[in-house]
């Protein structure tokens, strides 16, 4: 196996195309959250989840919704403020910590 030798040089252009990666996911989450309604498939990827569990959770009555015409949307509070009701508090602390 050969060794390859990395420089200062080497680390300060991954260093300039880390920041650049992390620079266009801050501005692509900070671009959602600046929405105020949100489609169905970017609350999906926002919480996670399938079709079927978003489904339920608007036919439960756990996340409010609008339509219009076809299209659901959704309000981007109401969606982190059903996150932040249903917050768990673990009553048990980990040995340790």
């Amino acid at each position: 196996m050969a060794a390859t030798i990395i420089t200062t040089d080497d680390l300060y252009e991954f260093k300039i195309e880390l920041l650049e990666d992390l620079k266009t996911l801050l501005s692509n989450e900070t671009e959602s959250r600046s929405k105020k309604w949100l489609k169905s498939p970017e609350v999906r990827e926002l919480l996670g989840i399938s079709h079927g569990t978003l489904q339920n959770l608007r036919i439960n009555g756990t996340i409010p919704y609008s339509k219009v015409g076809g299209v659901l949307f959704y309000d981007y509070q109401d969606i982190i403020k059903v996150i932040e009701e249903n917050k768990i508090h673990n009553k048990f602390k980990r040995k340790g910590s």
